[in-house]
């Protein structure tokens, strides 16, 4: 079955890709079955082989580009996390007409957790605290620079856009006063730290509303612990923020920025998927609701 694009130059890939690149590449691994794995993963297209393996093939030469990266650090950071994370296996190299490095990495079993649902929030909302909090203390000497690791006025001028583009569809006279708040936000005051930089539902895993693994680690790297707060309005209803924020220990000037990332990666997000991927596209619609909506209380 052929994993749909969204992608300009993305390639396309089906289960018999797959099975070629398996066989020509891991050959003790031919005999196993192929599955594609859901379908609105925007950096890798997924497909389960076997019972305990799934490949991972690269929707772009950008998130081609992460490849090394996560088979470098993942190893590296596990030992340091309080829940599970994708284990590398093989790294796969271009072939049978498919242009990347890929990779076969370990399988987790779980479900991602339902986008603001209300049930067990506060026990998912210690889980990420805690998640969030030990990656943010791993040893940084050495770590890239995260995918998300500029300063919030870096994005400005693509919030703008993306602000103009979305008129018709959100509060954007709203949206431009919570942005301006978050760029007056003061910066952190240490140096960058490990950040995953992409907490949102698609990436972890839960089991009986409790956080079992986080996945996907393109966008890891060192940079500004705020960014990691996406969490709050991206996978927690309301009730369940300030427990989150009280487990993390974020100050003002780091929830304030924590707001304009949450808001800035949901306005592009909105932007660039609406038309292309129907699950980030109504996530990112939730997540500027949630944010507006805290507005309105807090005013």
């Amino acid at each position: 079955m052929s994993a749909g694009r969204m992608h300009a130059d993305e390639p396309e890939t089906d289960d018999a890709l797959v099975r070629r690149l398996i066989t020509a590449q891991f050959p003790h691994w031919s005999g196993l079955p192929v599955e594609r794995v859901g379908a609105a993963g925007t950096a890798n297209a997924m497909y389960r082989l076997g019972a305990d393996l799934v490949v991972r093939l690269p929707r772009t030469a950008g998130s081609a580009d992460d490849t090394a990266k996560e088979h470098h650090w993942l190893p590296r950071l596990a030992s340091s996390l309080p829940v599970a994370i994708p284990a590398p296996l093989g790294a796969g190299v271009p072939g049978e007409g498919y242009p990347h490095p890929w990779s076969v990495y370990g399988w987790l079993d779980g479900s991602c957790p339902a986008v603001g649902d209300t049930a067990e929030a506060v026990p998912l909302a210690r889980d990420l605290a805690r998640f969030a909090t030990a990656l943010h203390r791993a040893d940084p000497t050495g770590g890239p620079p995260s995918y998300r690791s500029e300063p919030l006025a870096a994005r400005d001028r693509a919030v703008r856009t993306a602000l103009a583009d979305l008129r018709a569809e959100i509060d954007t006279a709203a949206a431009v006063g919570i942005w301006q708040t978050a760029l007056r936000a003061p910066a952190p005051a240490g140096p960058p730290v490990w950040i995953h930089a992409d907490l949102q539902p698609g990436n972890m895993l839960t089991a009986d509303g409790r956080l079992t693994a986080v996945i996907d680690f393109g966008c890891l790297g060192l940079g500004d612990a705020a960014v990691d707060l996406i969490a709050a309005w991206y996978v927690l209803p309301a009730a369940a923020r300030d427990t989150f924020r009280t487990a993390v220990e974020a100050d003002d000037a780091a929830w304030a920025r924590g707001i304009g990332w949450a808001l800035s990666i949901a306005l592009m997000e909105l932007q660039y998927y609406r038309e292309t991927n129907a699950f980030m596209a109504d996530t990112a619609r939730h997540v500027i609701a949630e944010i507006l909506a805290d507005q309105r209380q807090r005013a």
